[in-house]
């Protein structure tokens, strides 16, 4: 059986363009949307266990371009986990309080507890992506020092990914189970992902103009996600890169991911029975069934 977490880990000197879009002729679609109603009442299953585990939380991280798909593939691949197991968590332009911290604070307080699942719906990752690409949005931060986002230290970046690193590194070691996971959209697929949404009356709620002015970033994008790929993939926190022309194939791809990982935690299970209420439990029953 392929182990998709290992072909779909990014490698080495990971880049973009050496990494599919569209695998539609190794995984079929409908393959892909029958083994999903599988893998979800899996995933809940493990999520079921964990809750009453009580030690391990779960971060699933996705990230992508406009239109990739992150919203609905969320709906499909959580929505057999029970409402208390699971919480989406959404990151927009940071508000008057949240800048009022670190721009990792934000997340910070969003993180999972114990025998939970959170999904990050875009990122910590989005303060070396958005803010790359755009850097004038530093100067919302009030960083002392930093004036003039044409000037910043040369280190700057670096040193972010260095503070995302320790922040992963950190919250892993305490017993969060960290998965990230770039949905690789070709620039095709979203043109026409954005005319349906121009063409399709159900779906003219989701366009934007703005869509538009970032598609025209387009390149310095992917450049901005090879880099913090290329320098945050850790073994404790990997990037996973999943092709997603096809919404079905993503889909499946990050749920067979998400479960491979998680039944390689042995020690997951459900608590044993207290010896005290071992010791009585036929006398308990009995008790139950005489009434």
């Amino acid at each position: 059986m392929t182990n998709y977490a290992k072909t779909f880990a990014a490698k080495g000197n990971f880049k973009i363009k050496e990494h599919p879009t569209d695998i539609r002729d190794v995984i079929d679609p409908e393959f892909a949307k029958t083994e999903l109603k599988k893998l979800r009442k899996k995933i809940a299953a493990i999520q079921d266990m964990m809750y009453a585990h009580d030690k391990y939380s779960v971060l699933i991280c996705l990230q992508g371009m406009d239109t990739a798909g992150k919203d609905s593939l969320i709906r499909e691949v959580f929505k057999a986990i029970n409402v208390r197991g699971v919480l989406v968590e959404s990151f927009k332009t940071p508000s008057e309080e949240e800048l009022q911290h670190d721009y990792l604070w934000r997340h910070e307080i969003k993180l999972p507890e114990k025998g939970k699942f959170t999904v990050f719906n875009r990122t910590h990752y989005e303060n070396v992506l958005v803010t790359r690409v755009h850097p004038e949005y530093l100067l919302n931060e009030r960083i002392p020092h930093i004036n003039d986002p044409k000037n910043l230290p040369k280190d700057f970046w670096k040193m972010r990914f260095e503070q995302i690193n320790n922040f992963e590194k950190r919250i892993t070691e305490n017993g969060t189970i960290v998965m990230k996971f770039f949905l690789n959209l070709s620039k095709k697929e979203q043109k026409e992902r954005l005319l349906s949404r121009l063409e399709e009356e159900e779906k003219n709620w989701k366009f934007s103009p703005g869509d538009l002015a970032e598609r025209k970033l387009w390149d310095k994008y992917m450049q901005c996600y090879e880099e913090a790929i290329q320098n945050c993939s850790k073994k404790n926190a990997p990037w996973y890169i999943i092709p997603s022309d096809s919404k079905p194939v993503a889909r499946y791809l990050v749920a067979q991911i998400i479960y491979e990982l998680l039944v390689a935690y042995k020690d997951i299970k459900y608590p044993e029975m207290p010896p005290e209420i071992e010791e009585h439990k036929r006398k308990y029953k009995e008790q139950l069934e005489a009434e």
